[in-house]
């Protein structure tokens, strides 16, 4: 809304300050900061007197259980207040008017309700198990095939959605992707980086940093590709309004930050599938409207490396009857090794931020 100011600049010159988006992707992440930082308390109260406690598994994992024990009653749900950080400072600093803004902010909210009925579920049965991994993944694939065919259908997506871009190429490694592969692969990506974040959230602190350093790199990402100059001369794929999605991560940064104010070790509330599906699905958003799915693997990387544990535990006990890690996610394997808390996350985080720089990296070299 704040972006409408731009237009009076005839009354009050400096007034056109609105219409740059660095300047608006950083009031946006300064109020997304902030309304954390308002919000977060009363927040984390009425959740207390609502109940909406964490439960820990003990009958699957007493390994875990005696690491976490403590946590039991710790207020979940706490992905309320990222999304209305990221809501409200998004809608307060963005252009109205923008379609990647408008499908971005659906996605993110799409995907937290659907992690919103899950933690509901939990809830209700007073148990570490919500809905089932069926209906889960049923509601996110249906969610996945109407975006995807709503970039097909849109103007301003359809000419380059079947495009296939790769880090370190100057031009796309396959264009005109027949119908089904697009479906397939932007589905993947959608559905995959929100199960992705939402498996790395098992420790203090750790999805919501790891998505800080995510957000940033697409910040700088989304940027360039918005920008007709800088896109010609890094060789990235220019597509034509997408700097808006600057603000928005400016606001996801912002948000995260706020976030981590209260989740930091000893977390004062957890973020719930509520907060870590949505925050996957709003980054792969982002990643498929600026044309840099690929790169996702590797800004993501620690994201990555979480989901690519449980697919390696699962498929080493189904087919050899031994496991790979003492526990999956990754993390839990460490913590079980001997690291606290605090260095797992920690050293997640370097990580996160070095995988993070690398693929901003990738936009130069080509």
């Amino acid at each position: 809304m704040l972006y409408y100011l731009s237009e009076l600049t005839g009354w009050y010159s400096p007034l056109r300050i609105f219409k740059y988006i660095t300047f608006r992707a950083l009031g946006g992440a300064a109020t997304a900061f902030l309304i954390s930082l308002v919000i977060g308390p009363w927040l984390i109260r009425r959740l207390q007197d609502l109940r909406v406690g964490q439960f820990i598994r003990k009958e699957e994992a007493p390994g875990l259980h005696v690491l976490h024990g403590k946590k039991q009653g710790t207020p979940t749900m706490g992905g309320l207040l990222i999304l209305l950080a990221v809501t409200g400072a998004t809608l307060l600093w963005s252009n109205p008017k923008s379609m990647f803004i408008h499908l971005t902010l659906a996605t993110m909210l799409a995907m937290g309700a659907i992690g919103f009925l899950d933690d509901y579920a939990k809830l209700r049965g007073k148990s570490a198990k919500g809905l089932s991994a069926r209906s889960k993944f049923l509601m996110q694939v249906l969610w996945a095939v109407g975006v995807v065919s709503l970039l097909l259908i849109l103007p301003e997506t359809r000419d380059w959605v079947g495009d296939l871009w790769v880090p370190f190429l100057k031009t796309p490694a396959a264009a005109g992707l027949p119908l089904p592969v697009v479906y397939l692969f932007l589905g993947l990506v959608l559905v995959g980086a929100a199960n992705a974040v939402n498996l790395t959230d098992g420790l203090d602190g750790l999805a919501i940093g790891c998505s800080g350093s995510v957000a940033l790199a697409y910040l700088v990402m989304s940027y360039a590709a918005g920008h007709v100059l800088f896109a010609e001369y890094l060789r990235v794929p220019y597509v034509a309004g997408s700097g808006e999605l600057a603000v928005y991560c400016g606001c996801l940064l912002g948000a995260s930050l706020g976030f981590l104010w209260f989740n930091c070790h000893p977390a004062k509330v957890f973020m719930g599938d509520t907060g870590s599906l949505a925050l996957g699905g709003g980054i792969a958003m982002v990643a498929i409207l600026i044309r840099q799915e690929i790169a996702l693997i590797l800004v993501g990387g620690v994201f990555v490396m979480e989901a690519m544990s449980v697919i390696l535990q699962v498929a080493s006990f189904k087919m050899r009857g031994k496991r790979i890690f003492l526990m999956s996610p990754i993390h839990h394997h460490f913590e079980l090794r001997g690291w606290s808390e605090t260095q797992v996350t920690i050293r997640f985080w370097i990580l996160s931020i070095l995988f993070a720089l690398l693929g901003v990296a990738t936009l130069k070299i080509r």
